[in-house]
């Protein structure tokens, strides 16, 4: 399913929407859409909705005035337990990672996200994988805690 957010300024459609389900409605957003829907960038980790600005969601059904729940989300890291417990994380942590690409970039303030559910993988947002220059040969390198 696709959806258009609408902000003070502008549109965007076609926006997937993504699972799992949570609580309350989330849109993770890049800086640059911020931009475009005229809404004030707020970083935050998933699920902390606080301060953060609201938009409207325009549906096949319907209309959705979101309050709060806009973000850029914080760059994370998903492991498997097994592969944090190697690596000495722990949920929660707070990182450095090197990202090796045409255009080399350090992260800082990477969040570590632990499941047994996840695999390793690094989420950043379009705006910050396309600063490096990031591909699907890129590879990236913790650099500490």
């Amino acid at each position: 399913e696709t959806v258009t957010i609408v902000g003070p300024k502008g549109s965007l459609e076609k926006v997937r929407v993504l699972g799992p389900v949570r609580k309350n409605t989330q849109v993770e957003i890049s800086v640059t859409d911020c931009f475009k829907l005229g809404i004030k960038p707020v970083i935050r980790d998933s699920g902390q909705h606080e301060g953060t600005p609201g938009l409207q969601i325009a549906g096949p059904v319907g209309k959705v005035d979101l309050k709060a729940g806009v973000m850029v989300a914080s760059r994370h890291i998903h492991l498997h337990s097994n592969d944090a417990k190697e690596w000495s994380l722990k949920d929660g942590d707070r990182v450095c990672v090197k990202v090796e690409s045409q255009r080399p970039m350090v992260y800082e303030d990477v969040l570590i996200r632990v499941s047994d559910q996840y695999r390793k993988e690094m989420h950043l947002d379009l705006d910050e994988a396309n600063a490096a220059l990031i591909d699907s040969a890129s590879q990236g390198k913790l650099m500490g805690v």
